[in-house]
């Protein structure tokens, strides 16, 4: 039967092993007291599932919409087995908001699939700044474990 788990061997261990992964962290420093959050949660989840800290690296951008370009820029480098966009965009009285938010996700999602490099994509579109220090460690963590998954996915297909 199509789809079925018949003879499936357990993976789970190894989909979440960071071991031998180089992931590069791409952090919008606009609600820096947030991002800066998301990255500390972000960063030791990846030192959790084994990723070496010095095959984590680094880098910030001014705000949102600066995230994918340069996430497209680390995936044509060839170097990383996964990128994590963080980043952090609350409402505000204009529409400014919805133009950030629709445009920083679909560009983020757009360097992923034109570069096939597993991008975790937790810029966090908020209402408010209550809302977003409530994710803000969630999401880092959350970020860390999807891409060291996709990473390890990828490398079976």
């Amino acid at each position: 039967m199509f789809g079925a788990d018949k003879g499936k061997v357990d993976d789970s261990d190894k989909r979440m092993d960071g071991k031998q992964l180089r992931v590069g962290i791409v952090q919008a420093r606009f609600n820096a007291s947030v991002t800066d959050a998301l990255a500390a949660a972000c960063k030791d989840e990846l030192l959790s599932l084994g990723v070496a800290d010095r095959d984590i690296h680094h880098f910030t951008v001014p705000g949102a919409l600066e995230v994918a370009t340069a996430l497209q820029a680390l995936a044509e480098k060839n170097r990383y087995d996964a990128l994590i966009a963080l980043g952090c965009i609350i409402r505000g009285e204009t529409y400014h908001f919805e133009l950030v938010a629709n445009e920083s996700g679909a560009a983020v999602t757009r360097v992923a699939l034109d570069s096939q490099m597993p991008i975790a994509n937790a810029i966090l579109t908020v209402e408010n700044m209550e809302q977003a220090v409530a994710r803000q460690t969630d999401k880092g963590r959350d970020a860390a474990r999807v891409a060291v998954e996709m990473a390890n996915f990828l490398e079976t297909v």
